[in-house]
């Protein structure tokens, strides 16, 4: 796996997805940006999806084995609630971020945690 390219799509999509948010949606370049958004979002799982999918499936086991594992573009941003197993009842999101590309568990308002680190 290339890291570097994972890493540099993702860094992408971020990009994209800050660019969109500045916009309104009555704005002409938003149906634009939105469709480059999706296109690079498209290439990004084609690429690594499936890389991916595998590690955010054994941090799921680790950490939040009830919940279903989703496409990683939907960890992005906000990130995705999660149920933790040893915290059960606690607010938890598992975030993809990048620079590096990790994955972090965010748990209530204050506490986070890269739990995996591409390399």
């Amino acid at each position: 796996m290339d890291i570097k390219a994972l890493d540099k799509a993702l860094q992408e999509i971020v990009k994209q997805k800050a660019e969109l948010g500045k916009l309104d949606y009555n704005n002409p370049k938003y149906d634009d940006l939105e469709e480059k958004l999706h296109d690079l979002e498209d290439d990004f799982q084609d690429e690594y999806g499936e890389y991916l999918e595998e590690v955010i499936q054994k941090v799921h086991d680790q950490y939040c084995p009830d919940n279903d594992v989703l496409l990683p573009i939907a960890y992005l941003g906000e990130g995705a609630a999660v149920d933790l197993e040893k915290l059960p009842g606690r607010e938890a999101k598992l975030m993809l971020a990048a620079n590096p590309t990790r994955l972090v568990l965010k748990i209530g308002k204050d506490k986070q945690e890269t739990v995996w680190t591409a390399s």
